[in-house]
């Protein structure tokens, strides 16, 4: 059995290092060949873990005394805090010491970290965040969300290629639909950048391309893999997680309303709860960084255990699959 060894930065995000280690601690009996490698300041870690039962063979610590705070100046935290969680965690990615990097940190620590320290597999021009996204037919991918704000289109040819080759391999769609988030379905549509990418990816013989997709067919299935720019990409994938939040939290006020609203809550409550939970982004992990010599792993801010208990699922997913290889292999770049 192929152990994989991710670190888990501890100090990250709104929940941490309650959450986060919870999460790891869930992940461990789940996925017997991780090997998980907390990161973060070593008494607040071992507080988080006492009169907690774990396999200590399979479960360490990475004392890092220092902690990158969201609102910080990412390539300045990354240079100086050089004793930091999420530093010190992808420094180890980098020296071959671990598989994978998984952070509910700064995104903007995270993007930095990712390209200066892992480093971009050679050919790899821009590394592109690609979160999975809950569709009414399954997941889908959003790619880019967040790293690439002014893209290139050979950049979108290439997220459109390592999105597909990731839904293939790891999410098991064979032949997923690719598609360009456009403000309409027709060719002549878009701004110049859109223009220029649409004949690129047309040409494309190793993916399936289908198009131009709006935003308000992605939530329906439109697509397996969306393809932008990290400007639009964002906005669309912040409007649909707020629309979730806010029907989510208008349809229980509804529930609760009335005695006869109450009731009728009980009756359709298992059938909801069912429904809802095919909706859940945190269920298939983070956002992976694509293109990077390792595998980093962006989650929520706010991550709770569910999230990071899934994204180790996911880096063990990824490596068994060597899916650094296939984009090699398939993209035609070199090691």
């Amino acid at each position: 059995m192929s152990v994989t060894r991710i670190v888990v930065d501890a100090m990250g995000g709104d929940n941490a290092p309650g959450e986060i280690i919870k999460g790891a601690l869930e992940a461990l009996p789940l996925y017997p060949d991780a090997h998980i490698i907390l990161s973060g300041r070593r008494e607040a870690v071992e507080a988080g873990l006492s009169g907690k039962s774990f396999p200590s063979d399979r479960l360490e610590i990475l004392d890092a005394p220092e902690v990158i705070e969201t609102g910080e100046p990412p390539v300045k935290a990354v240079r100086t805090k050089k004793e930091s969680s999420l530093v010190k965690g992808l420094m180890m990615v980098r020296g071959g010491e671990a598989d994978a990097f998984i952070t509910a940190g700064s995104s903007g620590a995270t993007l930095v970290g990712g390209q200066i320290i892992v480093g971009r597999i050679r050919g790899i021009e821009r590394p592109p965040f690609a979160p999975i996204i809950p569709t009414a037919t399954g997941p889908a991918l959003l790619i880019d969300c967040g790293a690439n704000v002014d893209a290139r289109a050979s950049h979108l040819v290439q997220f459109a290629q390592m999105g597909s080759i990731y839904m293939e391999n790891v999410v098991g769609i064979r032949r997923p639909r690719v598609a360009l988030l456009n403000i309409g379905a027709e060719e002549e549509k878009g701004n110049a950048l859109i223009k220029e990418t649409m004949p690129l990816l047309r040409e494309l013989t190793n993916i399936n391309f289908i198009g131009n997709i709006e935003a308000r067919d992605i939530p329906a299935g439109g697509a397996d893999v969306v393809v932008s720019d990290a400007f639009a990409g964002n906005i669309a994938l912040k409007m649909y997680e707020g629309v979730a939040a806010t029907l989510l939290s208008e349809i229980k006020k509804g529930m609760t309303s009335t005695l006869r609203a109450k009731i009728g809550a009980l009756l359709v409550k298992p059938a909801l709860k069912e429904t809802l939970k095919s909706f859940d982004a945190s269920a298939y992990g983070g956002a992976p960084m694509l293109g990077l010599t390792g595998l980093v792993v962006k989650t929520h801010g706010n991550a709770k255990a569910n999230e990071i208990r899934n994204a180790v699922g996911q880096c063990i997913e990824w490596k068994d699959k060597a899916i650094n290889d296939r984009f090699v292999e398939e993209m035609g770049l070199k090691k």
